[in-house]
């Protein structure tokens, strides 16, 4: 694809207000780590040369990053996510925006250390766009990520590709190629070790935008 018509939308994961979402220790928030993923991702590809979109990313009092978005209800919030996609959609054209929306995975809701852990990503079901593009992140996830432990690097080949499944509102509701990532678990204590050093940072980072780079090329 022409780097010129590429729009890429990143997404950010849930509200700063969204209660839990964090790990035992409160070391990881993941609406705060996912926000500065994002931010980092967005720098690199912006520097790039790509033109790059957030569909949420409000005032986190914790940070220096602003966003000019209004307050949304937490009832609202995906409504409000995928409306943002979607207008750009329309603006742009669907075939030439890809939308990632980049989280924090959990096993459970007690708040303490469970034993799952790993990096995976989804679509939506069936075969569409956002194989191609979950395909493109996950090969380099599979090249850059420790491989030390069995699930380190999730998968799912039952329909032959290694995305998994799952009606998300912000993958069955946006108009184009969209996906989610689980960037490990957030109530693993070594996956929360390895999301908080530089070189698990450096490595989320870098297979979002490797990945999405390697996508659009391919078009």
């Amino acid at each position: 694809m022409d780097k010129s018509k590429a729009i890429v939308i990143l997404g950010t994961a849930h509200l700063i207000t969204t209660p839990g979402k964090r790990s035992p220790d409160g070391m990881i928030r993941e609406p705060m780590y996912s926000r500065e993923i994002v931010r980092n991702v967005y720098d690199e590809l912006t520097r790039r040369g790509y033109r790059v979109f957030v569909d949420y990313m409000p005032l986190d009092p914790n940070s220096q990053m602003v966003s000019q978005d209004p307050k949304v209800e937490q009832n609202r919030e995906l409504e409000y996510r995928v409306s943002q996609v979607n207008s750009l959609c329309g603006k742009y054209g669907n075939s030439n925006c890809i939308y990632v929306s980049i989280h924090v995975n959990a096993f459970g809701t007690q708040g303490k250390w469970e034993s799952p852990r790993g990096w995976s990503i989804y679509t939506s079901p069936g075969k569409t766009k956002a194989d191609d593009l979950a395909s493109a992140i996950w090969n380099v996830a599979n090249e850059i990520l420790p491989h030390d432990h069995k699930n380190a690097i999730r998968a799912d080949w039952g329909d032959k590709d290694a995305d998994f499944e799952a009606r998300y509102y912000v993958l069955t509701k946006t108009k184009c190629a969209a996906v989610l990532t689980e960037n490990f678990f957030q109530d693993n204590q070594d996956d929360v070790n390895y999301l908080l050093s530089l070189e698990g940072r450096t490595a989320i980072v870098r297979l979002h935008v490797e990945g999405i780079i390697n996508y659009l090329n391919s078009l």
